[in-house]
């Protein structure tokens, strides 16, 4: 198996992060190759499988530039983040309830006007995942985070312990922000890769929009030639996704195994429950 970084606290995402696999964690494991070279994840979202087994030969990847920022910056510069945080964490335990909404929308304007890459931007993303409602990241049309505050009385905006055991993890990772066919072009025979794409719609009211571009039929199709490619290759892939029929036809001539999980992410709390996903291997 790929060499682990030698960090022996423990570490999780930074961020919550929709369809997030810390629920699932053990059987993906239970269901991960016995042994593997480099370690590829193209979807990264927060990153629960990566900060879970800590590869050290890793290549991190997300469509979501912000999101890819992030980790740059936890990766980079975490004390500065940790200070902005800190900020943020005091100048919001000081206000009343009554005035946290404002303050809320007027960092959420700032996040949206603010440049890309920066540290504060950064700090902004992880205070609006903390405070929103059930920390989902959503945007309009226009690429703006438009989701409204949540109702968490006491959130942990700045997580110092957390920020720091990651930092020291993603030392010497290779992060990227590509299509998630571009960021496999390097992987090699006995290179593990795991696919965690925006699910395929089980119904038509299902939430598969992260960022401004939708992820639509045709890119699943090409997730699956992308998939084939690899299998060709000789390296070891695995993919989660929902059990829609289209996915189970799309991927028939691989090992699926079917596993429950608890998804929040609806704007129905009784819609919200468990729900049969993928594995799917070539292994």
């Amino acid at each position: 198996m790929a060499q682990r970084a030698q960090c022996a606290a423990t570490t999780k995402p930074f961020v919550k992060w929709a369809g997030g696999k810390g629920q699932l964690l053990d059987r993906i494991k239970d269901l991960m190759p016995k042994s593997f070279n480099d370690y590829y994840e193209p979807f990264l979202g927060g990153g629960a499988l990566f900060f879970a087994i800590k590869p050290q030969r890793a290549y991190l990847n997300d469509i979501n530039k912000v999101l890819i920022s992030a980790f740059n910056n936890i990766q980079e510069n975490p004390v500065d983040l940790i200070r902005k945080l800190t900020l943020l964490q005091t100048a919001f335990d000081e206000l009343k309830p009554t005035q946290r909404r404002a303050f809320y929308n007027s960092i959420r304007d700032k996040y949206n006007d603010s440049r890309i890459g920066s540290v504060q931007k950064t700090a902004h993303f992880i205070f609006l995942n903390r405070t929103c409602f059930n920390g989902l990241y959503r945007e309009n049309s226009k690429g703006k985070f438009n989701v409204p505050m949540g109702d968490s009385k006491n959130p942990t905006i700045c997580d110092k312990d957390t920020i720091l055991n990651d930092s020291k993890v993603l030392k010497g990772v290779t992060i990227t922000s590509k299509l998630f066919h571009d960021a496999v072009t390097t992987a090699k025979k006995g290179d593990f890769i795991y696919f965690d794409p925006p699910y395929y719609p089980v119904i038509k009211t299902s939430f598969t929009r992260y960022h401004e571009g939708d992820f639509a039929e045709a890119d699943h199709i090409k997730l699956l030639e992308t998939f084939e490619m690899l299998d060709q290759k000789g390296c070891k892939v695995m993919l989660s996704n929902s059990s829609a029929p289209f996915i189970l036809q799309l991927f028939k001539d691989y090992r699926v195994v079917k596993v429950n999980a608890n998804r929040s992410i609806n704007s129905n709390g009784k819609k919200r429950g468990k729900v049969q996903e993928l594995i799917i291997m070539n292994y």
